[in-house]
């Protein structure tokens, strides 16, 4: 309901839906008053007599200071009706006000400035975890280029011969992957995976968020696997903005012999794929977020700021979703960012199995849905590499050069 109270040149509107009575009232005075002095100041109200003391002038300054007073009655009423209602005073006129026909809003600059205060309240924490990061990932760093390996874990995956067992099993059993471990730096989720990251005498740092939960099992595409996703790339543009490069490795991902020697020296960002089409520069490939090696530089930090804000524009949609739509982009070409596409062959997964043991690198628990899936098929994996390695060199070991997975997944 819409109420107006004028005095002259001045108005003031107010929106709201009670106190009509009383405002009609009020609105009736101010107007029957207003009409008197109108008819007695229409062809004066310009004249300038050298004495305050006409009687014109008095009667002008009686008329406002009535008015005022008028107008501030009827204000007081509201505000006294609004006290014993369930809006306050400060909302009712913060939701919609004008003056002289203006209107004034909460506008997202102002809540954006709003965010800002509070965010900057926060500062101190904010160096805080900074700089406690940085202190771990100086300690998980290969020291001659300044690069770790990171993974995330919640509380789901802990479970003793679950799926982050078998990640650490890999490197322990892969060809050349054993000192690799000592660069692996865990990103928790919780609490209890934190706890279980350093039992294992592994680099960890706390990834929590406030207000969420991480620690049940994320299922694929819910609002808390989406949340995890991109805290996940938000966390790795903060890696980057410190200066280091990293090889992120979703948990799932057995690790069976080194990888840096099959990376590209001329890329900025390599990912692994679901499916290898194409060239290694092809863009047509289909990338899949859960491995990928990525360079310090202004290239890299300006895209993960752009990949983390896109998801804004593709609400419901996870990172490697939006990977995929925004890889077209103009502006990846404009801050020319090299990105490359690491071959199944050797980086496979259960979308899209290596073909050779002799030439495997990673194997990936892809197109898979369900934890209990993923460790089915992992362990055999994990078997299958084990019979290969344990094979000797001629005709036997032709015979274990590929694997009997996916069985469940895929």
């Amino acid at each position: 309901m819409y109420y107006k109270i004028k005095v002259d040149d001045l108005q003031i509107n107010i929106e709201y839906g009670t106190c009509a009575d009383v405002l009609d009232s009020g609105k009736a005075m101010v107007s029957s008053h207003g009409k008197g002095d109108e008819s007695n100041l229409e062809s004066g109200g310009d004249h300038r007599e050298p004495s305050s003391r006409h009687p014109l002038h008095r009667g002008y300054f009686s008329g406002i200071v009535l008015k005022i007073v008028l107008v501030s009655v009827v204000v007081g009423i509201i505000v006294l009706l609004l006290n014993q209602s369930a809006v306050s005073p400060t909302d009712f006129f913060r939701r919609s006000y004008s003056f002289s026909g203006n209107s004034f809003s909460s506008s997202p600059d102002i809540n954006h400035d709003a965010h800002h205060l509070i965010t900057s309240q926060n500062l101190p924490s904010q160096v805080k975890e900074k700089k406690e990061l940085e202190k771990i990932l100086r300690k998980a760093a290969m020291k001659d280029n300044k690069t770790v390996i990171i993974t995330t874990l919640n509380a789901a995956w802990t479970e003793p011969n679950s799926i982050f067992d078998l990640f650490l099993e890999s490197f322990r059993i892969g060809n050349g992957t054993q000192n690799l471990l000592k660069h692996v730096m865990v990103g928790t989720m919780d609490q209890k995976a934190h706890s279980h990251c350093l039992k294992k005498n592994l680099h960890c740092y706390a990834l929590n968020t406030d207000g969420v939960d991480f620690s049940g099992e994320a299922f694929f595409m819910t609002e808390d696997y989406l949340k995890m996703m991109w805290r996940r790339i938000d966390f790795l543009r903060t890696v980057l903005e410190i200066g280091y490069n990293f090889v992120f490795t979703d948990a799932d991902v057995m690790w069976l012999r080194n990888p840096f020697p099959r990376f590209y020296p001329d890329g900025d960002f390599q990912i692994a794929c679901d499916h290898y089409w194409y060239n290694y520069t092809d863009l047509n490939n289909s990338p899949n977020g859960g491995f990928n090696y990525v360079k310090s530089n202004n290239r890299t930090i300006q895209f993960y700021k752009y990949w983390y804000v896109e998801r804004q524009h593709f609400p419901g949609k996870h990172d490697q979703d939006v990977l995929n739509l925004i890889k077209f982009n103009p502006f990846i070409q404009n801050i020319g960012l090299e990105i490359r596409f690491l071959d199944t062959a050797y980086f496979g997964g259960f979308c899209e199995p290596s073909k050779d043991l002799d030439l495997v690198i990673t194997m990936h628990a892809n197109c898979c849905i369900g934890l209990e899936n993923k460790i089915h098929d992992l362990k055999m994996v994990i078997h299958d590499w084990k019979l290969y390695m344990s094979s000797p060199t001629g005709d036997q070991r032709n015979l274990t050069r590929s694997w009997t997975v996916p069985r469940i997944c895929g």
